[in-house]
């Protein structure tokens, strides 16, 4: 009987080795009393660094803290998560889907499933929110010419109206006027860029340098610039304006979430993709400029809207910034990513450089 039991355990243990998602034994002070191989992968950190560990202190920030688990154990009832942001302490991202059940023997354990969904849920994302901002900008689109239309023609008859008036009354007239303009002002926003990419052969770092320049010249509230670039990004044709306009309105959304952090910081980095897919097509070479803050992060209550048009997360803010910025770099093929906790937002830039194409 006791071969038996012994074989048994041997099999289990066999199998979850076998395992690519990772398994992982939780004891009631939350201190992992066993793990498989796949949780080195996932997690990517070596046996020692995971043998009778803390389990909270492997990460910087978990959407799932101590006080789930604690509660799960109490209540005897597992639980799922779907999309789990998590830092590790190395400071590397993880989007991951945790199960947990509660285990009978050993009584007072938690038994974690845990699967990397990254680059999946980026694939399929990354479709989602092109066909949200494509649909989301032809809505807008549509909305704009509707008011122009009518707008031009209360705008001229306040004009030939005008011209029958005293001085006393033209100040009603001039309003309507005023009024009219700022509307056509709005709606013209609202359209975005309209005019297609100019693309010039250009060097990417030389545009990096005229936004954060301009973000110093303009800067209340004393962030502090650090660059990261990788000198290997060659040069290849984009339109330098469109694509300084874009990063712009992200450093500036950026500089205004740092207005109430204390040592506000931004960094700027620069890096080079291989074979990385974008809407679909794979590319040999993706220039990638990430503008990372550490701000308070992203409200959650936007961050699936958060490139839509009047979508903003201050107050008397227009939400146009971050849309525009999505609108220009989709004109080159690319698409913006954004991912943020709290002390840490990151907004990454995907611009495919061109002939690479597979």
């Amino acid at each position: 009987m006791t071969n038996t039991v012994i074989a048994t355990e041997q099999l289990h243990a066999h199998i979850s080795e076998q395992l690519t998602t990772a398994i992982m034994l939780l004891d009631a002070g939350l201190t992992i009393r066993y793990f498989n191989t796949a949780c080195c992968a996932v997690l990517g950190l070596g046996e020692k660094r995971l043998s009778a560990q803390f389990f909270p202190d492997l990460f910087q920030h978990c959407d799932i803290n101590a006080h789930h688990f604690v509660g799960a154990l109490n209540s005897k009832q597992g639980f799922g998560v779907s999309d789990v942001q998590a830092v590790l302490a190395d400071g590397r991202h993880l989007l991951l889907d945790i199960s947990v059940t509660i285990c009978e023997n050993p009584a007072e354990h938690l038994l974690l499933e845990i699967r990397q969904v990254d680059q999946q849920r980026k694939i399929s994302l990354e479709s989602l929110q092109q066909h949200q901002h494509l649909a989301a900008r032809e809505l807008i689109r549509g909305l704009a010419h509707e008011i122009k239309n009518p707008l031009g023609g209360l705008r001229g008859a306040a004009q030939l109206l005008e011209e029958s008036l005293n001085d006393e009354l033209k100040e009603y007239t001039q309003l309507i006027i005023a009024q009219a303009d700022r509307l056509r002002n709005l709606v013209d926003r609202l359209l975005g860029p309209y005019r297609p990419a100019q693309r010039v052969s250009a060097n990417l770092h030389q545009i990096i340098e005229q936004v954060r320049q301009l973000a110093l010249m303009d800067n209340p509230a004393l962030v502090q610039f650090s660059r990261d670039y990788d000198p290997s990004i060659p040069d290849f044709p984009f339109d330098p304006e469109l694509i300084e306009q874009a990063l712009l309105n992200i450093v500036r959304n950026a500089q205004q979430a740092l207005e109430q952090t204390e040592q506000p910081a931004i960094c700027l980095q620069s890096r080079v993709l291989h074979q990385h897919t974008l809407h679909g097509k794979r590319y040999k070479l993706v220039a990638l400029i990430r503008v990372i803050d550490n701000g308070p992060g992203i409200p959650a209550d936007i961050k699936d809207t958060l490139f839509y048009p009047m979508v903003s997360g201050k107050a008397g803010g227009t939400g146009l910034g971050l849309s525009i910025a999505q609108t220009l770099i989709h004109q080159h093929g690319g698409w913006i990513d954004c991912d943020s906790w709290p002390g840490h937002t990151e907004f990454t830039l995907y611009l495919p450089i061109a002939d690479t194409e597979d």
